[in-house]
């Protein structure tokens, strides 16, 4: 086991240990981990889902985690232009940006 703090830790552990446990136990843990679903699939279907909800605190984190897991640039860009039919134009606009900034830190 590592003994890197992990994503959770880092942001609101202290604030919140609590939470910060049951993200990275039950969350990460058990509910990512599952069977029927590959991790690649989890991490288009969060993105998908963060996106259509504004959920943009959240997005770097994931669009991250969707490139770990197997995703491509191109697939993700894919997924938010068609999101952008479904969930609204400032949705993906929004999106985009913050992609292209994960893109660029990854790039560098």
């Amino acid at each position: 086991m590592s003994t890197e703090p992990t994503a959770a830790r880092k942001t609101f552990g202290q604030l919140a240990p609590a939470l910060a446990d049951y993200t990275d136990n039950i969350l990460f843990g058990d509910v990512w981990e599952r069977p029927g679903l590959s991790p690649r699939d989890r991490s288009l279907i969060t993105v998908a889902s963060l996106i259509s909800l504004y959920r943009t605190n959240e997005l770097p984190f994931h669009l991250k985690k969707a490139l770990d897991n197997g995703l491509s640039k191109d697939e993700l860009i894919e997924t938010i232009t068609h999101l952008a039919f479904y969930s609204g134009w400032p949705t993906a606009s929004s999106a985009v940006q913050i992609a292209q900034r994960i893109f660029d830190e990854r790039a560098a």
